[in-house]
């Protein structure tokens, strides 16, 4: 089974996401291309040379889509939906061959004032590089199935 239900869920739990992915060159350029971000401090190595940040920048918005799909298989697995994205903070720049791991906090949880057989969680998804400096912090609320939805 992938995923838990609402019922597993407890305020103060922090999961620590398994799951670890090193950002290749690739996946920064195919993120570029996907989503039109031309910047050259995502692709140009002269230009971000000489930028404060002295090289390459993985945009951000890949980051974040990346740390929400680590936290999937212990967070979102069944979710019926990711309600929303909010107070998405970038801490840190991440580099091409940063290694990224997450963890996240269930912070509330209560049941849908509409339908009893699902939940909202309300969570803080925290992401730290190679070195284990918090890169990325984003908050969500996620509706979850309760148990008794599924047979």
């Amino acid at each position: 089974m992938f995923g838990r239900y609402f019922e597993e869920f407890e305020v103060g739990q922090v999961y620590k996401h398994s799951i670890r992915k090193t950002i290749t060159e690739s996946d920064n350029n195919l993120f570029c291309l996907l989503t039109l971000n031309h910047h050259p401090l995502h692709s140009d190595n002269s230009y971000a040379s000489g930028s404060e940040y002295g090289g390459i920048v993985v945009v951000g918005t890949y980051v974040l889509s990346l740390v929400v799909g680590l936290s999937v298989p212990d967070i979102s697995g069944k979710a019926i939906a990711n309600l929303d994205y909010e107070k998405v903070i970038h801490h840190l720049p991440v580099y091409i061959g940063d290694t990224v791991h997450a963890e996240t906090e269930i912070l509330e949880k209560r049941q849908s004032k509409t339908k009893e057989d699902r939940g909202i969680i309300y969570v803080e998804t925290r992401a730290f590089n190679s070195s284990y400096k918090k890169v990325l912090t984003l908050r969500r609320h996620v509706l979850i199935p309760c148990k008794m939805d599924e047979k």
